[in-house]
């Protein structure tokens, strides 16, 4: 099958699409869709929801799609004229899908049936080889989810504003009903307060029915066309610190801004337990401590004090798991000052102080 580009694209938990990896890197076209028009890409998001291979013509209609402003201000500019997209579950995180996209000129033609099963294939070969990697990389860094992680199968709940979900299926179900409840009251709320702005982003933490927190990035845009004519609101649960550890720079071969922040993330996930300073970890990315803390959280939706803090948490709920360790013991070996410290930055990460949450972890 012949193409003039190639990207994979990927699904993010900020919400919306990023470029991750790009066969030949034309500027144009990354920089574009890096300026917002991922939400302008129907092929990408309707091979997500549908598992199908397709073309531009197959998301949007042919005249649609010859008029869609993601022809007329992405491809055009870079020099193509088709789009086909398959779908790849779990591109860079679990529970995050994307697309292998490929692009034509007008000169190499449109993609035909057998274009599309094979573009299905590759994707599917590219999927594969993604789980074993990442399978591997689990297991050599022992990054292995305990049981009382917050993973669902999916991960990404986007509504328009009527509160239906549109990637597909009743992707809530799920989760308990107290979440349901809050998500869908929350989902209400921030779409009829946009006040005319483009977009908004939140952190939000909501409790299940045993009061244990999740923690969300919610991101509410006015108009979404990808999706939906109108309002679209993204919940997306947020990875746990031991995933992101597990990113590799080379995951975001397309996005260097990102990708310089990796090692950062490795290191405050190795040596947490000492609590490093902003300038050492800003350093391994080198960036100043003020442009590595922007980046930081624009990139990556949390701060890194966040970042830290949540790395803390995990392996104090690891060691409140096994069962076997004192808190004041727990307390020292993740890095808090003292004990009342711990349980209170506990209780405001988890909804519950490290006792009551051990026990609930106890009764399964």
């Amino acid at each position: 099958m012949t193409y003039a580009e190639a990207l994979v694209v990927s699904s993010m938990s900020r919400g919306g699409l990023q470029v991750t990896q790009a066969a030949h890197g034309n500027e144009a076209l990354l920089r574009s869709y890096a300026r917002g028009m991922h939400g302008e890409d129907r092929a990408t998001w309707q091979t997500i929801v549908t598992g199908q291979a397709l073309t531009g013509t197959d998301a949007w209609g042919r005249q649609a799609f010859e008029d869609s402003r993601f022809r007329q201000e992405v491809m055009v500019p870079a020099g193509f004229a088709h789009v086909a997209a398959a779908r790849i579950r779990d591109v860079v995180l679990p529970g995050y899908d994307g697309a292998l996209q490929v692009y034509r000129t007008t000169e190499q033609g449109p993609f035909s049936a057998v274009d599309l099963q094979n573009l299905s294939a590759l994707a599917k070969e590219i999927e594969a080889g993604l789980n074993r990697d990442r399978d591997a990389r689990s297991e050599r860094h022992h990054e292995v989810l305990p049981a009382w992680a917050h993973r669902p199968a999916v991960r990404q709940f986007v509504f328009d504003q009527d509160m239906n979900e549109l990637l597909g299926g009743d992707r809530l179900s799920q989760l308990d009903d107290r979440l349901r409840h809050q998500i869908l009251h929350h989902a209400r709320h921030q779409l009829q307060d946009l006040d005319g702005q483009p977009s908004q982003a939140d952190r939000l933490q909501l409790p299940d029915s045993r009061s244990d927190l999740w923690t969300f990035r919610v991101s509410a845009f006015k108009n979404y066309p990808a999706l939906t004519d109108g309002p679209v609101i993204f919940f997306c649960l947020q990875p746990e610190c031991g995933e992101w550890a597990l990113i590799r720079q080379g995951d975001f071969q397309a996005d260097l801004e990102l990708s310089r922040l990796v090692p950062s993330m490795k290191y405050m996930r190795e040596e947490f337990h000492r609590v490093p300073t902003l300038d050492e970890i800003a350093k391994l990315s080198h960036l100043s401590p003020y442009h590595f803390h922007r980046r930081f959280t624009d990139l990556l939706g949390l701060t890194p004090k966040h970042f830290m803090l949540e790395c803390q948490i995990q392996e104090a709920k690891r060691q409140l798991s096994a069962g076997e360790a004192g808190l004041a013991e727990i307390s020292k070996a993740c890095g808090f000052s003292h004990q009342s410290h711990f349980t209170s930055r506990f209780k405001q990460a988890t909804g519950l102080t490290p006792t009551r949450w051990r026990r609930m972890v106890a009764k399964g």
